[in-house]
């Protein structure tokens, strides 16, 4: 009998420790394997009926006009600007200066993107949210940074040495001799002055010293305005019938 109960003692011990025992959700093993998405892969048909409504719905609302383009933009048609670029330039001030005033009371005096950021060209004919995508694929989103005027001489530094045709919008001109040096800074007409802050716009990519845009790092202040430049783009092509854009004289080389 003392022999039973105790087998009976050191089996139910034995038990409660296994029962004890927590399961693990730790993975043994984890492993990969790349497959490339090639023209190999057979489409699955039951896959494939369910996506289509989707894509047909996706491809219309992309290809519908908004609005019309007279004429073809590039962003290789000026020297210095460039219609397309001026464009987006003037876009960007027209949809963000609402939203920048209503939340700070302040105005934009100008915007600066840059030459890289423009994807694609601009085709005569109808506008729609596919030309807005083609030509700015990337998630940037503008922001407002308060610059002193010392950054805006190093900004007017940058653009006179770059050479290149970077969107800035209507508010900025720049005028350059021809060797290249300064012969005249205006914003809004006015020239620099050396004792006040000015709100530049720009990509939040911009913001963060891309492109070698180092002046934009530091500013006295910035606002997200939340406000995608595509969607910028796709907004104003709702809004008006026909696009005007051309070169002009906002930055130039005399």
């Amino acid at each position: 009998m003392r022999n039973k109960t105790k087998h009976f003692v050191i089996f139910i011990t034995i038990i409660s420790f296994i029962s004890c025992q927590q399961k693990s959700n730790q993975p043994h093993k984890i492993s990969g394997k790349e497959i490339k998405i090639t023209d190999s892969i057979k489409s699955v048909d039951s896959i494939e009926d369910f996506v289509a409504p989707y894509r047909e719905h996706i491809e219309e609302v992309l290809d519908e006009p908004l609005a019309y383009n007279p004429t073809p933009l590039a962003k290789n048609d000026g020297n210095l600007n460039s219609s397309i670029g001026n464009l987006m330039a003037d876009i960007t001030f027209e949809q963000s200066n609402p939203i920048f005033k209503k939340r700070t009371g302040e105005n934009i005096d100008f915007v600066l993107l840059n030459h890289g950021g423009i994807r694609a060209t601009m085709s005569k004919g109808n506008v729609s949210r596919r030309t807005a995508y083609e030509i700015m694929p990337f998630e940037n989103k503008v922001v407002v940074l308060e610059l002193s005027a010392n950054k805006i001489k190093d900004l007017v530094s940058y653009l006179a040495k770059s050479n290149t045709a970077h969107p800035v919008s209507k508010q900025f001109q720049l005028i350059l001799n021809d060797n290249n040096s300064v012969k005249s800074v205006t914003i809004n007409g006015k020239p620099l002055q050396t004792d006040t802050t000015y709100f530049v716009a720009t990509s939040d990519y911009l913001a963060t010293g891309g492109d070698h845009m180092d002046f934009f790092k530091n500013p006295e202040s910035a606002t997200d305005i939340d406000y995608l430049l595509r969607n910028e783009l796709i907004d104003y092509f709702e809004k008006i019938d026909t696009i005007r854009a051309q070169t002009d004289n906002r930055f130039i080389k005399i």
